[in-house]
């Protein structure tokens, strides 16, 4: 079978609008996966740009999360005329016109070379607690960080499924719980460096499990585009331990009393329960109850038994 190796693919405009408003997406988000403006997206929905790179349209697709297939013009005669009647408009445009068209696509491949390059000085880190009980609410935080001018950037997470993320600090840009994916969208300016979200653990994930995390980034260090994977933590750990309850001997201690304090700091515009992670500092222990997936304090007795506190 031979390779399609066509360097220019004609878009279905209608399709394109079609489906980026079903996923309800906005020009400008499309625009910044791509790496283009929004009025090259607003053309392209109109087919005023009928043919485009073939590295833009997988560019696309990937934004938008459709098959590529699904954004082509399947008639090749609508295809044809569309291109001719393009083309034609352009030779109108003159010398000038053309000039215009060459920084165009000279624009085009230097912000190709920009996202092919490293991501040297950009990292973007994940911060995930150590356990996660069945039905709980953890907070997961999104770092990112950069030697150079970071000029805005795009976070998109992907959660477990059946976990649903219930508030983020700041909202999300467009949210899908239903897969279990979020995206963010950070402007040049906003001074923003770490987003943090809560998510509420499946009530029926099974203890001794594992939930996975992945994410990707767009940053834009320095003016060009980079694409960059979310490392750091990656799974969290299904068990009947609190999230601030960091070595799981069910019960949280001054030091880990501390990093829970500086979490919550961070997070503002999230509302994680502090006054029962006080109660359980207070008390000195904790349990985790199945029946009802919560925690609840316990102060232990002289006796040596506990008791609720």
């Amino acid at each position: 079978m031979t390779q399609d190796i066509t360097p220019t693919v004609c878009l279905d405009g209608i399709a394109v609008r079609r489906i980026r408003e079903e996923k309800k997406l906005t020009q400008l988000y499309v625009a910044k996966v791509v790496g283009v403006t929004t009025d090259t997206i607003s053309r392209w929905e109109n087919n005023r740009y009928p043919s485009i790179k073939r590295e833009n349209a997988l560019r696309l697709a990937e934004a938008l999360e459709a098959p590529l297939g699904d954004l082509l013009q399947a008639d090749a005669e609508v295809c044809l005329l569309a291109v001719a009647t393009e083309r034609r408009r352009r030779r109108l445009l003159g010398v000038g016109g053309a000039l215009a068209c060459c920084l165009v696509l000279a624009g085009g491949y230097l912000a190709l070379s920009r996202r092919g390059a490293p991501e040297s000085g950009v990292k973007v880190r994940r911060v995930l607690p150590g356990f996660a009980a069945p039905g709980s609410v953890i907070p997961v935080q999104v770092r990112v960080e950069s030697e150079g001018n970071l000029k805005g950037f795009i976070i998109r997470e992907h959660f477990p499924a059946g976990w649903k993320l219930i508030e983020a600090t700041p909202p999300a840009s467009s949210l899908d719980n239903e897969e279990g994916m979020a995206r963010w969208i950070i402007k040049a300016g906003e001074g923003r460096d770490v987003i943090g979200y809560l998510v509420r653990v499946s009530s029926e994930a099974p203890l001794e499990s594992r939930g996975a995390f992945t994410g990707e980034a767009i940053v834009n260090p320095d003016g060009g585009n980079r694409s960059a994977e979310v490392t750091g933590d990656l799974q969290v750990a299904i068990a009947p331990y609190h999230w601030a309850d960091l070595d799981g001997d069910q019960r949280v201690d001054d030091s880990e009393m501390l990093q829970a304090s500086n979490t919550v700091d961070e997070m503002t515009g999230v509302h994680l329960d502090w006054d029962l992670l006080e109660k359980i500092w207070d008390a000195g222990a904790y349990k985790w109850s199945p029946e009802l997936m919560r925690f609840t304090p316990l102060r232990h007795a002289p006796s040596g038994e506990e008791s609720v506190r």
